[in-house]
């Protein structure tokens, strides 16, 4: 039996890879297929080998649309308005396509790079979605292919380290699958998430995981190279490795072209040793992870794509709306980073030394709250400086201001963040800590009824401000760090985001809380991933802390435990910790 003759689906990034093998299995099934790429020549070879497999009396066909970046609104809303304009009726939904995004270091991860990550993975994930809507029926389905390499389990993170957007997006993606099922459930449109785990795919072998390694040769540099020499020579050293060895022509190529008056015998020497060294990590970092899997094999990517196809069924599509599907036969044991008590310390100290508060915030809560916090720090002999954020509305940063020392920053633009923290520490002390707050999640009705600009006007505020401070804070305590990242050893500093709230009141709805939790779900894995690098990788003191206050049940939070949280923060045992995340306002 052919079970999906008369049916259309749309995958995106189905040029390659995991989207392909799912294209492949819907036309075996009878369907019909869009596939979509930033590329036309893979869409077009794809295309060829799809149609060979259609069943013969199905009526089947496949339809490109090249040049579609799921991150650019215009493609996207193009597509599907040529859909609707031909009257096609999409019944599943794939949303597959993604990048590696920067695999490094998040000091030293490029925040355009960061964004455009997030983009791809995660506005791409949401508008695709929102779009689909117009073409879309009762009965619809939409699948969205995501990572094990976020939480799953109650009080668990998977960190990723090198790949913070990666896992900041992929959070975040997870969470609004589950969003998504509770605001079309009046449409009858179904929203599931699948996390597959480790696939055989090219990215990984030949992406991912070299990347990985020569990220671990940057760190510590390797024999007589520098961090930055090895960063400026590993892109072209990474294409040098073949399936069968090492380009050695290609080595001494990038030796001449890189030797600036050394000796190139010399260097290319160097250069050979440093990608054996790259090769023989990836090739240990790949068979560490199949040693968590019970049979020690990645999934093929024809599994992943069965697997999406039996999630597309109508009966199981049923049970498993709202659903995320985990990777968990991979067994990835981690230490636990989400508390909710905080540890006690002795009565805080913050004479001499300065709190700076960056505010992105929403309402006379938010103003309440940074005005109590600022003012524990003073109570304590600290010093406080306030960056209000320019979209914070007026009365928020009149109410602060006339409390505390305070500016109105651009805080989304890491050099004027920069220079507002070297005129603190000029003016009011030695940092001791930056504390984001967010701001609260605003009523914003259903998430996929806002418009785009509604949209990345949230992504901003709690995925990547929050990363734009982080990292400046970084830059801040370790000026250099991103390009000599031996600098980072044994360094001191704090860092907290604080937000956003979940809601408050005895009849909070399942839409509003799963609405909050897209974002938290951004800054769990994120945090995790960050506080990863700085401990085990760079070897620094420096901690990354995420406060997310209220409670499941829509008590008001308490911002004297997130005073705590900061008095924590701020303490030597800080960096000994491997909870970095506090629900404090949880009892579970």
């Amino acid at each position: 039996m052919i079970k999906f003759q008369d049916k259309t689906a749309l995958i995106t990034g189905s040029g390659t890879g995991i989207g392909k093998a799912v294209a492949t299995r819907f036309v075996k099934e009878g369907a019909s297929v869009i596939i979509l790429g930033r590329r036309k020549e893979p869409l077009v070879e794809a295309a060829k080998e799809l149609e060979e497999k259609i069943p013969q009396g199905t009526g089947a066909t496949v339809r490109i649309f090249a040049g579609v970046d799921v991150a650019d609104e215009a493609a996207v809303n193009g597509m599907f308005d040529a859909l609707k304009n031909d009257n096609v009726t999409v019944d599943y939904l794939i949303n597959n396509a993604g990048v590696s995004g920067p695999v490094t270091c998040f000091a030293n991860s490029p925040l355009d790079e960061f964004k455009s990550t997030v983009d791809i993975h995660l506005t791409g994930t949401f508008w695709c979605s929102v779009q689909a809507l117009k073409v879309m029926k009762e009965g619809g389905k939409i699948v969205t292919i995501s990572t094990f390499f976020t939480e799953e389990r109650p009080l668990e993170q998977r960190p990723y380290r090198f790949r913070s957007p990666y896992t900041a997006s992929q959070g975040a993606k997870n969470r609004l699958a589950e969003c998504m099922s509770w605001e079309l459930i009046g449409r009858g449109i179904v929203s599931i998430a699948t996390n597959p785990g480790p696939v055989h795919s090219d990215r990984i072998y030949k992406t991912v995981y070299p990347k990985a390694a020569a990220e671990f040769m940057r760190v510590s540099g390797f024999e007589e190279l520098a961090p930055a020499e090895v960063e400026e020579a590993k892109d072209d050293l990474l294409e040098c490795i073949l399936s069968n060895g090492i380009d050695k022509e290609g080595v001494a190529k990038t030796a001449k072209k890189l030797a600036n008056g050394r000796d190139i015998a010399r260097l290319t020497g160097t250069f050979t040793n440093l990608l054996v060294k790259i090769k023989s990590i990836a090739e240990k970092v790949q068979n560490n992870t199949s040693h968590m899997i019970a049979n020690k094999e990645f999934l093929a990517q024809s599994q992943v794509a069965e697997s999406v196809l039996n999630l597309c069924d109508d009966k199981i599509a049923r049970i498993l709306n709202g659903k995320v599907i985990p990777g968990d036969r991979v067994f990835y044991p981690v230490k636990p980073h989400i508390g909710t008590t905080v540890p006690s310390v002795h009565q805080p100290d913050f004479a001499g030394k300065a709190i700076v508060f960056t505010v992105d915030g929403t309402d006379k809560v938010d103003a309440k709250r940074v005005e109590f916090l600022a003012q524990h720090v003073e109570d304590n002999g600290g010093r406080v400086a306030c960056f209000i954020s320019q979209t914070t509305p007026a009365r928020v940063q009149e109410s602060i201001s006339s409390r505390f020392h305070s500016h109105i920053v651009d805080i989304t633009n890491p050099k004027e963040v920069q220079r507002w923290l070297n005129t603190a520490k000029a003016n009011i002390g030695d940092i001791l800590g930056v504390i984001h707050v967010t701001g609260r999640l605003a009523d914003a009705g259903k998430l996929t009824e806002l418009d785009r600009a509604g949209w990345e006007e949230m992504v901003a505020k709690f995925i990547t401000t929050p990363a734009v401070v982080a990292q400046t804070a970084l830059d801040h305590y370790v000026p250099s760090g991103n390009k000599d990242p031996r600098l980072f050893k044994d360094r001191t500093g704090s860092i907290m985001v604080i937000g956003p709230d979940l809601p408050v009141g005895r009849k909070v709805s399942g839409t509003r809380r799963a609405q909050v939790e897209v974002f938290r779900g951004a800054l769990r894995p994120f945090t995790t991933t960050v506080n990863q690098e700085l401990g085990d990788v760079l070897k620094s003191k420096i901690r990354m802390f995420t406060v997310l206050p209220g409670s499941v049940t829509g008590a008001e939070p308490d911002d004297q435990k997130i005073a705590d949280a900061i008095d924590f923060l701020v303490s030597k045992d800080a960096a000994l910790s491997s909870e970095v995340i506090f629900c404090v306002d949880e009892s579970r």
